[in-house]
């Protein structure tokens, strides 16, 4: 639950949204679409009665009246995301084992890829390869450490918001600390990193994997080599992430599960522009940051990402005959079934006959 300061922080975020959205969508009509309009109107709608409330009311003197709103259960909503992240750390706490150590991996991509990332933002496949790329990657680099062939164990997310909301797509990874050679059936610790032989082969399976997906991207992968000699940034922990399943968990849902922006950290919205702070990645300060409302609402919305398999498809349709399916049964674990349509529709036939 929010606390009185983060209540006002997200309403103050949910007012920068509702004023300015209708008129970033004029400017940017791109941004027109379900996808993103979805998620913003739950957000809005989040502890309204308009997004949705349940209603229970007193059988006995007919005066007793409680509504209660939904809540959007939206990774975009400034409160529900914690829900949200709750759900990704049940997911990902079933991943991990006990007693294995494991490690926290940052793999970047360079200014100049962004926006060839940013134009396909909404390419599943592409977003998928370069997670799949950046396991291969770990597991060659870790091989090579250990100097033995290894299988490693990885949960690897993509982010794709920087601390100051712009598009910088990126992968958190918790990694083993070591892997299996299968040959021997042997565990192969690694002790430390070599992060020289770290970055370079991070720059060769990155630029790789992009000539093979694009060869109009030939050119700027050959200035890409003789720009960065010494391979791309990839940050791996020097000690260990938490050890705790649930706490590495979390350690990982926060980087995937959560806004581009927390509610602590708008600091003024004067109905025209938005002052933020985040921390500086180069300068490891503070930094406090002044935008317009549109560029502000543009950084928070980009990075609402296509949901692959559901997008587009009403989940109240039958997937069999194409219906619209209607409300059967509504179970709770303490109190049984709440409302049963069976149970309702018989009783009404039988006062019927």
């Amino acid at each position: 639950m929010l606390n009185r300061m983060e209540r006002n922080n997200k309403n103050k975020f949910n007012q920068i949204i509702s004023d300015h959205w209708s008129t970033f969508k004029e400017r940017h009509p791109q941004f027109d679409t379900q996808q993103y309009n979805e998620p913003i109107e739950k957000t809005l709608n989040c502890g309204m009665e308009q997004g949705g409330y349940a209603e229970w009311r007193c059988y006995d003197c007919a005066k007793g009246l409680k509504r209660i709103p939904f809540s959007c259960k939206s990774s975009f909503c400034l409160s529900c995301c914690k829900v949200y992240t709750d759900n990704v750390v049940a997911q990902i706490s079933k991943t991990l084992h006990a007693g294995v150590s494991y490690r926290h991996v940052v793999l970047t991509v360079p200014e100049q890829l962004r926006t060839y990332f940013y134009q396909r933002r909404h390419d599943g496949k592409l977003l998928s390869s370069f997670m799949r790329i950046g396991y291969k990657c770990l597991e060659n680099a870790v091989s090579t450490m250990v100097r033995k062939a290894v299988m490693i164990g990885c949960v690897v997310v993509v982010q794709t918001h920087g601390r100051n909301g712009s598009y910088n797509p990126h992968l958190h990874v918790i990694m083993s600390s070591g892997g299996i050679d299968e040959t021997g059936g042997r565990w192969r610790t690694l002790n430390s990193v070599n992060y020289d032989m770290l970055h370079k082969k991070w720059q060769y399976y990155l630029l790789t994997f992009l000539r093979e997906w694009d060869s109009g991207l030939n050119k700027l992968i050959d200035d890409l080599y003789k720009k960065y000699p010494k391979g791309f940034v990839a940050h791996a922990s020097r000690g260990e992430a938490p050890q705790k399943a649930r706490g590495l968990a979390r350690y990982l849902a926060k980087y995937v599960a959560s806004p581009p922006i927390s509610v602590r950290r708008i600091l003024h919205y004067d109905g025209r522009k938005v002052t933020y702070k985040y921390q500086d990645h180069k300068t490891g300060k503070e930094k406090v940051e002044t935008v317009t409302a549109e560029v502000f609402v543009g950084r928070m919305v980009q990075h609402i990402l296509l949901d692959i398999d559901g997008c587009g498809k009403d989940p109240l349709v039958c997937p069999h005959c194409g219906s619209v399916m209607e409300l059967w049964v509504i179970w709770h674990p303490k109190y049984g079934v709440i409302y049963s349509a069976e149970k309702t529709f018989r009783e009404c036939k039988s006062r019927v006959a």
